[in-house]
Order: structure tokens, then C-alpha cells, then sequence
């Protein structure tokens, strides 16, 4: 069984003469356990032989030349381990245990240990003195001495030696020691400052906030919670929030703008240089960072800088018809990861960017929406010819030519008819033959006035002519709102003559009621002998009316 600190712990048999072996997996990393210890002090093998007291003799600084009778051997085995001690919770430090062996002799009364911190130069050093008159010659040969008194702090770096007093050169024993970290589980647990606390979360994406709750913190102190962007370092965006001592929640809602795979949530308590715990729950959607494409139609740059550090390889694409592949355009790879910029581009809604990373590859094209002016190629049949009209939002210079399609993205050059200039709202119209017709040949045109543009491509070229060609369905459209508009001019027509021929109608039922009423009240009169001649006069002329 092999133990090695800062490294997994495992347990390995392998059966002699066989292929056939075994592993286990204790655990995790620094799964060793630290030592733990009542008091400190200095413990010799023989007891009342030795004690120890702070080094104050300065001329033990310089060695002497050993005497020929001294083994070179007096000092030998020094280990080193950490031991911890506790007055209560959460309240325990950490010291070096030293032991090394010693052979007594009479040319030395004792031996100095010392140990100093390598990242501040702090040196502690105790000087352990023999007592050679209570010592047989026969029982005192060799002496284990130990000694657990120097304080150092987490993940520190040390260096220990053990040497002779007097101080003969090159009779001693030196070694460097890393001191366990916070990721050791004894150390995490109970040192004061690597209490970072644990730290749980959960996301509302329609509010855009984090709520964090904590735990396993320190009860005497208040506790810091944000949100970061991590870069070299974390960076702070503005989400903080204090959790309060006595708080019972133990819980914080931090707003977001954006989920980015370096957006973190820290912790830490409230003192002097506490450990930080720290949750990056996002880093693998990469996504978002896709979307941070800027243009500037002033200096016709496109720029793309992302929010977070990450590695991919970015190229310019033309998005085909086809099967919406984006096929690279040339010169336009960049492997930076700060910020890419391209100058001079061309803004048809095919132009795209593509991102590749070891996981995948994303494209975004920041003109489909066409909030920018743009571009266009069509083809009609018109009789003999073939008409290429080139319609352009913008003054730009083209160029046309005519390829032959071996792939379905490959075309190759066969002649090149124009270069044509187009202003801004305008159109140019070109006329070819229709000799060109063929299944595998393929019109393009391309912008030649700025560094990137892709290619528009019209294959499949009618070779007869189609009822409605593409100029025709602009005609007839034109003919059929025309047509419509008389229509409802003749059924306005209409509709004021039933209105007329309504109105006369119900003029002569009027009359005729108001004539009948006369006739009664003549009746009813007397005189109804002389009025009937008059009457029936009266009818005959309203039929003839």
C-alpha cells in the first residue's frame, strides 16, 4: 500500500507470475489525516535526557571544522509531518512534528532545530541540550528526539534543518516541507480560515436572478456572496449581497444579464484574507458567447469579442441554399481570442461567422435579419436571353462570370462576362445568351469593392422558356391590381344605379297612395256621382305615367 500526500491514495496487489491485479480507490485527494496533539513541546526517547529553549547562542551561526572523531553519521532520519491542536470548534492551528535520531558524543552538547517559511522568511529555531551524566555508554548510544512546537499556516512552504551544537559543518540533516492545503479534508474542516462555507444555487431565467443559499460557514461572522466574471481573475459585475450574522435564511437573490460559462458565484467571510469558495455552474454553455458580433456600417468592420476567455478558431462563411452548409470564405481564418475584427465586409444576410471549438462548431450570420442594406441576383428567361439583373440597397462594384459546378459547393470559372457598377436603389441588367443552359452551369456574382463577399450562385438555368419568368411575375402582378381596381370601380357603378332605380320606385307607390286618398274623401263628400268621370281620368293618367 502506497500513500502519497496531495495525490489519490490507492491500493494496489498484483499476484506474482499473473496478469491479473487488483485496485482500490480509497478516496480522494489529501485523504491522509493530521495528527492531533494535546500540548506541544519536546520529547526525548530517553526520558530526562534532554530540553530544549530558544536558540540564543549567535556563534552557532558559523560551522567549525568537525573533529576526526566524529562520525559524519551523529545526525540521521529526520522526518517531518503536520500536527493540529484544538481549544474548540472551528479554533485549532497547525505545527510541524520534527523527530530525528541522534548519536551521542562527546564532542557535541546538543543539537538546534530550525524551520523558516519560505514565502516570508519567518525562522523559528529551539536549541535541544543532552545530559550526558544520567547517560550510560552502553543504553545512550542513540537518541530519537521530537519536537512539535513550530506554528506554520495552510499550504505553506518550509524549510527544516537539524544540526549540531556546536555547529560543525557539514554534520546536519535539512528538508523541505509543503505544508496541507484547505483541500485537505481534516484541514478544510477545522482551520479558521479555510471555512469557506458550501454554496447552493438555482437560476430564474425569467426574472434573470441566482438565488444562492449557504451553509457550513462561520456562525461569529458575517458572510460576502457575488456574482463574478472569471477571467485571469474573478471580476466583479455589481451582484453582491451580505448575509448578516444571526441570518436565518442564510440566503441571497444576485440579478444577471446574461448565463455565460464564466459567470461564478464566490463566497467568502467577513475577514482578513478568508478563503473564497467559489461555483462556476455555466462553463460548459458556450453558446451565449457566440452572440457578441458588432458591425459598424461607418467603417464597414465586423468585430466579435467574447465575454468570456475561450479557445476557438474563427472563419467568415457563405450560407448556401442548398442544405444551409457555411462554407469558409479564403484569408478569413483567426485563431485570436481577445477580440477579431474584419475590415471592409460585405453585409448580404448569407455572410456569417463560424466558431469552432474541440466540442462543436456554431455559426452566426448578423445581417439574415437584413437591418442592413444589402444585395441581390436573380435570373429570368426572356425569349433568346438570359437576364441576370443585379439589384443593390447600396452604391457597390460586381462581378460576374460564368462556372461550372463539380461539387455542390465548388464551382470553377469558365468566363468571366462583367464588372459592373450599381448605385444605391438601383439595378443593372445583363443579357446572355441561352447557349449557357446546362444543368452543371452556374452564374455568380460577388461584391469586388470590399475585402470579404460571397458568392451568389443561380444554377439550373431554364433552357426553355417558363410561363412566368421572374420580371413576368412582376408585370402580371401589376395587371392584376389594375384589373382589380376597375372591378371595383364597376361595382361602384352598378350598386349607385340599383340606389337610383330604388329611390324612382317608391316615388310612384307614394303618389299613387296619395291619389287614392283623395278619391275617399271626394266619396264621403256628396259628390261621389260627379267625381267618379274625374276619377277614373285621374287612374288612367297615372298609368300612363
Amino acid at each position: 500500500m502506497h500513500f502519497h500526500k496531495d495525490k489519490c491514495c490507492f491500493l494496489y496487489w498484483k499476484i506474482a507470475g499473473s496478469r491479473f491485479f487488483i485496485v482500490f480507490i480509497f478516496g480522494f485527494c489529501n485523504c491522509h489525516s493530521i495528527q492531533r496533539i494535546e500540548e506541544c513541546g519536546l520529547t526525548c526517547s530517553q526520558r530526562n535526557l534532554c530540553k530544549s529553549k530558544p536558540t540564543t547562542d549567535i556563534l552557532n551561526l558559523f560551522c567549525r571544522d568537525p573533529p576526526p572523531t566524529l562520525s559524519p553519521a551523529v545526525l540521521e532520519n529526520m522526518k517531518i509531518a503536520t500536527a493540529m491542536k484544538c481549544n474548540g470548534k472551528n479554533q485549532c492551528s497547525l505545527y510541524l512534528n520534527i523527530k530525528g535520531n541522534v548519536i551521542l558524543d562527546e564532542n557535541i552538547r546538543g543539537v538546534e532545530i530550525c524551520s523558516m517559511t519560505l514565502s516570508t522568511s519567518q525562522n523559528q529555531c529551539t536549541s535541544v541540550t543532552f545530559f550526558r551524566k544520567k547517560a550510560k555508554k552502553s543504553d545512550a548510544q542513540r537518541v530519537q528526539v521530537r519536537f512539535n512546537c513550530f506554528e506554520v499556516g495552510v499550504a505553506q512552504h518550509v524549510y527544516v534543518t537539524m544540526k549540531t551544537i556546536p555547529y560543525f559543518c557539514n554534520v546536519e540533516l535539512e528538508q523541505h516541507y509543503h505544508v496541507e492545503d484547505c483541500q485537505n479534508r481534516d484541514v478544510g474542516k477545522n482551520i479558521f480560515t479555510c471555512i469557506a462555507g458550501k454554496l447552493d444555487y438555482m437560476v430564474d431565467e425569467g426574472r434573470k436572478s441566482i438565488t444562492v443559499q449557504v451553509s457550513d460557514i462561520l456562525e461569529e461572522h458575517d458572510y460576502h456572496v457575488r456574482l463574478c466574471l472569471k477571467h485571469y481573475s474573478c471580476q466583479d459585475i455589481g451582484a453582491h449581497a451580505l448575509i448578516k450574522i444571526g441570518d436565518s435564511t442564510k440566503s441571497v437573490t444576485l440579478p444577471y444579464s446574461e448565463l455565460l460559462p464564466c459567470l461564478c458565484i464566490e463566497g467568502w467571510s467577513a475577514i482578513p484574507d478568508s478563503r473564497r469558495v467559489r461555483l462556476c455552474p455555466f462553463k460548459n454553455d458556450t453558446s451565449a458567447l457566440w452572440n457578441s458580433i458588432t458591425y459598424n456600417p461607418t467603417t464597414q468592420v465586423l468585430a466579435w469579442q467574447p465575454s468570456c476567455p475561450v479557445q476557438a478558431t474563427v472563419n467568415l462563411c457563405w450560407l448556401t441554399e442548398q442544405n444551409n452548409k457555411c462554407v469558409n470564405l479564403p484569408n478569413s481564418l483567426s485563431t485570436e481570442h481577445d477580440k477579431v475584427s474584419y475590415t471592409q465586409v460585405d453585409t448580404h444576410p448569407r455572410l456569417c461567422m463560424k466558431f469552432t471549438t474541440h466540442m462543436d462548431s456554431w455559426v452566426r450570420c448578423p445581417f439574415a435579419q437584413g437591418q442592413f442594406p444589402g444585395w441581390d441576383m436573380k435570373i429570368a428567361v426572356i425569349a433568346e436571353l438570359v437576364q441576370i439583373r443585379i439589384m443593390s440597397q447600396i452604391k457597390a462594384k460586381f462581378s460576374v462570370l460564368m462556372c461550372n459546378r463539380t461539387q455542390l459547393t465548388l464551382c470553377k470559372p469558365i468566363q468571366i462576362f462583367a464588372s459592373v457598377y450599381v448605385g444605391a436603389s438601383e439595378y443593372v441588367t445583363l443579357n446572355l445568351s441561352r447557349d449557357i443552359c446546362s444543368p452543371n452551369i452556374c452564374i455568380q456574382g460577388w461584391r469586388t469593392d470590399v475585402n470579404y463577399s460571397i458568392p451568389v450562385q443561380l444554377c439550373n438555368i431554364p433552357c426553355t422558356e417558363p410561363p412566368l419568368t421572374l420580371f413576368d411575375d412582376e408585370n402580371t402582378l401589376q395587371m392584376l391590381m389594375m384589373a382589380a381596381v376597375l372591378l371595383i370601380l364597376v361595382i361602384m357603378v352598378a350598386f349607385a344605379g340599383y340606389v337610383t332605380l330604388t329611390v324612382h320606385y317608391q316615388k310612384q307607390l307614394e303618389q299613387k297612395s296619395y291619389l287614392k286618398a283623395k278619391v275617399k274623401q271626394y266619396i264621403s263628400s256628396g259628390i261621389a256621382s260627379s267625381l267618379e268621370h274625374r276619377v277614373s281620368i285621374l287612374f288612367a293618367k297615372a298609368d300612363d305615367d
